[in-house]
């Protein structure tokens, strides 16, 4: 079960709003769809959950490129929504690079030898390499993303099972949360 709420800053306080993701398909779309909440530019925040598996926070703040925090890249990455937030550069990855998957294919230990393999996967850079593609387990991203908002970074990491009320509360509008959910 997933809950998605955009809280939009705006002079007379927050504004919360349900979001239904199902026409998104890119953080591009997320972004714009970020951005029509708040047509003075103001920040506004994206917050998905899922259960207790992992909740993503994602801030857009005008026409900058949207900031990106996401509590379990690995439980996100079996995830619909959460694959819109894990984006290459996001995990660090060469954006389109499907050299990669070849590389990979590579590092059967005949090619190189047995010790390139063994540090490699000592740094856990390979770890999996034969799958292509490691999705690290744990936080991903910005982490600072809300400091400025009252939520150090912290908080953030330490949050699970109610990570959005967690959030709303943090930043006063659990109220106008809770009026979404």
């Amino acid at each position: 079960m997933y809950f998605a709420a955009l809280l939009a800053r705006t002079e007379d306080g927050w504004e919360a709003s349900d979001t239904e993701l199902d026409d998104v398909e890119t953080l591009s779309d997320l972004a714009d769809l970020a951005r029509e909440a708040s047509p003075d530019e103001d920040t506004v925040l994206v917050l998905i959950e899922q259960e207790d598996a992992w909740f993503g926070v994602v801030r857009v703040d005008g026409e900058e490129d949207p900031r990106i925090y996401v509590s379990d890249a690995a439980a996100a990455a079996r995830s619909s929504y959460g694959e819109i937030l894990l984006t290459d550069e996001l995990l660090g990855r060469d954006p389109g690079d499907d050299g990669d998957d070849l590389d990979a294919l590579d590092l059967d230990g005949t090619e190189d030898g047995e010790s390139d393999d063994d540090e490699e996967d000592g740094d856990g850079a390979a770890a999996g390499a034969g799958a292509g593609e490691v999705v690290p387990h744990g936080p991903v991203g910005d982490a600072e993303v809300l400091d400025d908002l009252g939520v150090s970074e912290k908080e953030l990491r330490s949050m699970s099972g109610d990570a959005v009320g967690e959030i709303a509360e943090a930043l006063g509008v659990s109220d106008v949360l809770e009026t979404v959910r």
